[in-house]
């Protein structure tokens, strides 16, 4: 890497005082994942419409650019040129603040989030509570749009959707508990330290109860088919946004994709080994062209938030929308019970010291 940088280059970085190193190091680096995020949200929206016309034997987007490749910039350009009605009897200041609230929750998150071995924004020991805080605060974006709004069915919208979320939020922590238990850190990157040594040291496997529990909240906290009860049916409304236009509605719109990559990459990050390569420990990869696919890599990352973005999909494609009482019931009456009945195993296997806990504690 040296040896592509320029001398003269080396030596005015070097020139340079600590604190300022660190703070375009920094920069750079939240640049680099937020444009990356947010380009995978935007071709995300064109990718689902080609998955669920597949699934549906339609074409989906095909005009814009090539193969429609030029769909969500297309989309973008129309959002931006549309006009803001804010609603006459409103809090105009919720009004506007909503979806900020409900996006910039889901980009701050990624500073946490280790991408590669010794790659991650803030290194932080308590990156899981800082995840679980930062998720909680969606829901205050949801709420204040259907409060801000002073209209009825944008308050029911959110009402509903702000109950369904509190209610998986508890299974999601619930869930998270049996993963700090298992990597015996609240640090994502030691988590993800713990599942070395290929897809057999995987959290999945131990604590494939709690995955699922947490996936499909994961799926329900996003408001995703089939959990979007926020859009009621006898209303014809979209639920909580329903009086946002133009930019204040594109927000919201990339909250909603910007949060399934979020499920999406923790669900990997603590499920599935992170950056961590099913086919590490593979002794016949070694010395073959192919052994860098043992490897750890943010290529691993990517590909499983891939999966998991493709599962949203896929269920939108293919399960009927849920009645909002099957959805509270599987809520409250059953993920909890699961989650809480699965943390007392653990604590008994852990107490044993059997499989990923037989070293805990030391």
């Amino acid at each position: 890497m040296k040896a592509l940088v320029p001398d003269f280059a080396i030596n005015i970085w070097a020139s340079f005082p600590p604190l300022l190193q660190y703070l375009i190091s920094t920069t750079t680096a939240i640049l680099v994942v937020m444009i990356s995020v947010i380009l995978i949200v935007a071709f995300s929206t064109y990718f689902e419409r080609k998955v669920i016309g597949s699934m549906q034997a339609r074409v989906g987007p095909n005009r814009v650019g090539p193969l429609g490749l030029g769909q969500p910039f297309a989309d973008v350009i129309k959002l931006l040129i549309k006009e803001i009605v804010i609603p006459s009897q409103s809090n105009k200041f919720l009004f506007v603040i909503a979806p900020l609230l409900s996006l910039i929750p889901a980009l701050a998150t990624w500073a946490v989030m280790p991408l590669h071995p010794g790659f991650v924004i803030a290194d932080i020991n308590a990156g899981l509570l800082y995840v679980l805080a930062l998720m909680s605060v969606g829901v205050y974006g949801v709420i204040l749009a259907g409060w801000a709004t002073n209209s009825k069915y944008a308050f029911l919208g959110a009402m509903r959707s702000a109950a369904q979320i509190v209610a998986y939020e508890i299974a999601m922590g619930f869930a998270l508990v049996g993963v700090l238990m298992a990597g015996g850190s609240l640090n994502l990157g030691v988590i993800v330290a713990g599942q070395e040594g290929g897809l057999s040291q995987w959290f999945l496997i131990p604590l494939f109860p709690l995955f699922i529990v947490y996936w499909i909240s994961g799926l329900a906290e996003t408001n995703r088919a089939p959990f979007d009860v926020a859009e009621g049916e006898s209303e014809i409304v979209a639920g909580f946004h329903v009086e946002y236009s133009g930019v204040a509605f594109a927000l919201f719109f990339l909250a909603e994709y910007a949060n399934m990559v979020l499920i999406s990459g923790l669900t990997a990050v603590f499920f599935l080994g992170g950056w961590a390569s099913p086919f590490e420990g593979w002794l016949f990869l070694q010395g073959t062209p192919m052994q860098w696919l043992a490897a750890p890599s943010v290529g691993w990352l990517f590909a499983k938030i891939c999966f998991f973005m493709y599962s949203f999909f896929w269920f939108r494609a293919t399960f009927p929308r849920y009645r909002y009482d099957q959805i509270m019931r599987l809520g409250w009456k059953v993920f909890i019970p699961i989650t809480i009945i699965w943390i007392a195993v653990e604590g008994v296997m852990a107490w044993l010291r059997v499989g990923p806990w037989a070293t805990l504690g030391g």
